[in-house]
């Protein structure tokens, strides 16, 4: 395994050892493919750093403060003087925001600052802005959900979110969105978009796409079937639902069982419902074959992100590197 990762890489029998657990522990194959797959997004995210660097990162953090003492009407004086306060690591909490250089420092700042700060709870409501760190960017909210269905390989070491920002976590969980569910994709590319929109996102955008052809309506092709509120399907009407309708006559339909099947959009299972099945019948009448898979159209943001990238950039970046880790090793190459 070791071969496949990057010569330029730091501990490259480290990061194998962690990759080989997080492939034995899910029990997915370390194929050649599933190797260079997650070897290409942590190159990608991190560029095999555990705790990878944010440039600007101190300043990001302070405007977030910022905007939010504003939303909450506090006198600019009484945060700033609090920030002077010396924090559990014995520096101010000024010179902890100063000083940031990862997530996984904003990350505790964060959780000291919640605990600690005077007036902390109450600007920051127990509000902590990373959501996504470690090798592989992963959501703290995907490795909570993780550690429910299937057991973690290490002892822990804090929380879930802090075992997210360490090499051996970042890479179990990143492993696992990745590569821990099935997928109709004809490439590898699609997962690689999944990984960035969300799973099964490459197959809702052709979905979508039938949807357009049948009803004549725009919409983003962002993979999203349903609107969202705290994990929960919304109550309001997404642009594919409402397109839907249109044409719930034609699909022998109701609002219900278009509901009911879109429910599973985010599982193996949405493609042999019956809406799924009806609206590629009905848009292939004309004999033409739609796509099954197609990359979202989502431009990527986040205070990271100093210039404009999308969802098809990201998932052809790693797909290249995808192709570069397989020429590491010439006998896996067609």
């Amino acid at each position: 395994m070791t071969r496949f990762i990057p010569p330029t890489a730091k501990d490259r029998d480290g990061w194998a050892a962690d990759i080989f657990t997080a492939f034995s522990t899910l029990r997915i194959p370390p194929t050649p493919d599933n190797i260079c797959a997650a070897i290409a997004v942590i190159e990608q995210e991190s560029s095999f750093q555990a705790d990878p660097t944010v440039p600007g990162l101190s300043q990001i953090v302070w405007k977030e403060i910022d905007s939010r003492r504003e939303r909450l009407h506090l006198p600019k004086l009484l945060v700033d003087t609090a920030f002077f306060k010396t924090s559990p690591d014995g520096r101010s909490y000024k010179a902890r925001v100063d000083a940031l250089r990862t997530e996984k420092q904003m990350n505790a700042l964060f959780e000291d600052m919640i605990s600690e700060l005077p007036n902390g709870r109450s600007l920051l409501g127990g509000y902590n802005p990373v959501r996504t760190g470690g090798p592989m960017q992963v959501s703290v909210a995907f490795a909570e959900e993780q550690v429910r269905e299937k057991p973690y390989p290490y002892p822990r070491q804090g929380s879930v979110r802090s075992e997210v920002f360490t090499r051996r976590g970042g890479v179990y969980f990143g492993i696992a969105i990745l590569l821990d569910y099935p997928t109709p994709y004809s490439k590898i590319l699609y997962r690689f978009a999944d990984f960035n929109a969300g799973r099964y996102s490459s197959r809702n955008v052709a979905f979508q796409n039938a949807v357009v052809r049948l009803s004549g309506r725009s919409m983003a092709l962002d993979g999203d079937l349903l609107r969202y509120v705290d994990g929960a399907p919304s109550t309001e009407p997404s642009t594919t639902l409402t397109a839907l309708q249109t044409i719930a006559a034609r699909l022998g339909m109701s609002r219900a069982d278009i509901m009911r099947d879109l429910r599973q959009e985010k599982t193996w299972q949405f493609a042999q419902t019956p809406l799924y099945t009806r609206v590629f019948n009905l848009a292939e009448t004309s004999g033409a074959r739609l796509p099954r898979e197609m990359l979202p159209q989502i431009d990527l943001k986040s205070p990271k992100i100093q210039r404009k990238l999308t969802t098809a950039w990201f998932a052809k970046r790693v797909d290249g590197r995808h192709r570069t880790c397989l020429g590491r090793n010439p006998s896996t190459l067609p």
